[in-house]
């Protein structure tokens, strides 16, 4: 699925140099559930970006399944972005104005589907994450736990090949945590799909097959206790 060679990303800050992320070389097979956990500023977020197509790194190559993202042309990697990745974050990005139904199907906007074809899958998407009876409802008439999951079917809506979920539970009591982190598991077994979380929570981190640390840009793998 993923793998990354001697990727280096730094930026700069006034007279300073940030190096966000540091050689880092991983693998991440196709069907894993990786969680990703380090101190704030250490580079979580940049990482994910870059498996996410929305950066490209200072040195190095990123590739998903055979493509060379870290190299591809803008509009190449929009199209990427656009069908096989599902992105999740953790202050959900629904748009208030539109229904459940309606944010879902945003997703599938770059595709040029038919109406119908749109709602169906928006529909189907909303099913499986347990809320087909909230597809008519705002996200100001949804719980946070709720609003969280119209996310996950607008990111699964697409039948993406991976989930990028950026701090998920990160506004979510520990019911509601619990709740989405069990949804997530069952949709990684379910669905086949690769999942790659960033969070503080160790509660989370634990669900996960794999765990991932980065610390000032550095990558490791604690082993299993």
């Amino acid at each position: 699925m993923y793998t990354l060679e001697n990727v280096s990303k730094t930026y700069k800050q006034g007279q300073r140099r940030i190096v966000a992320l540091d050689r880092v070389n991983l693998s991440i097979p196709t069907g894993q559930m990786v969680a990703i956990q380090g101190p704030t500023g250490g580079g979580k977020s940049t990482l994910l970006q870059m498996l996410g197509a929305l950066d490209r790194p200072s040195e190095g190559i990123v590739t998903l399944g055979d493509d060379v993202i870290s190299g591809e042309p803008d509009r190449r990697l929009t199209k990427i972005r656009a069908g096989r990745i599902g992105f999740v974050f953790q202050n959900y990005n629904l748009i208030p104005t539109l229904t459940a139904q309606q944010n879902v199907e945003s997703a599938l906007e770059p595709e040029g589907l038919p109406h119908r074809e749109r709602r169906d899958r928006a529909l189907r998407a909303l099913e499986s994450v347990g809320l087909a009876d909230r597809a008519g409802h705002l996200p100001s008439e949804l719980s946070g736990g709720q609003q969280q999951r119209v996310a996950i079917a607008r990111a699964l809506v697409k039948n993406p090949e991976v989930i990028l979920a950026d701090e998920p539970t990160g506004n979510l009591d520990e019911q509601t945590r619990d709740d989405i982190v069990d949804l997530l598991v069952t949709l990684w077994k379910d669905e086949k799909l690769t999942v790659i979380i960033v969070t503080h929570d160790s509660q989370v981190a634990k669900r996960a097959q794999r765990r991932l640390v980065i610390t000032d840009g550095k990558v490791s793998e604690p082993k299993k206790s």
